[in-house]
């Protein structure tokens, strides 16, 4: 189980390594004005999202692994655990998220400014927090 748990520790890195430079591609996308440098953008996005997808499938099915070695235990100590699943799901809709603003770059119809994106960019930050004192501390 300790090959199990090394490979969900590896791709969750792998993962959060995407989602914490693919907004910060959004950032500077949103601030360029020239055709040649929003076509390189929008490749370097595209790419980005084709290699970490299958980095945050990986990441979650090694999770549900580990999850269901352990038991999908309801009782006492264990509340931990629903508020960490309850964050990764929400980083998967904010990697879902990701993609859509992506395609709005992609067909010349993004809606926010680069500050907007320099916030959007701290969420998987904060995230990460959460979980990792949530895995490590298991406050409750």
């Amino acid at each position: 189980m300790l090959w199990v748990k090394a490979l969900h520790i590896i791709f969750v890195v792998s993962w959060f390594a995407g989602l914490f430079y693919l907004p910060r591609l959004f950032v500077n996308h949103a601030m360029v004005d020239d055709a040649a440098t929003r076509q390189r953008l929008t490749m370097m996005e595209h790419k980005l999202l084709r290699f970490m997808t299958p980095l945050a499938v990986l990441a979650i099915a090694f999770g549900i692994w580990l999850w269901s070695y352990y038991g999908f235990a309801d009782g006492d100590g264990w509340r931990w655990m629903h508020a960490k699943l309850t964050l990764v799901g929400l980083l998967a809709g904010y990697h879902g998220w990701c993609w859509k603003i992506y395609r709005d770059f992609a067909n010349g119809q993004n809606r926010h400014s680069h500050v907007w994106y320099r916030v959007f960019n701290e969420v998987p930050v904060l995230a990460l927090f959460a979980i990792v004192i949530l895995v490590v501390v298991k406050p409750f």
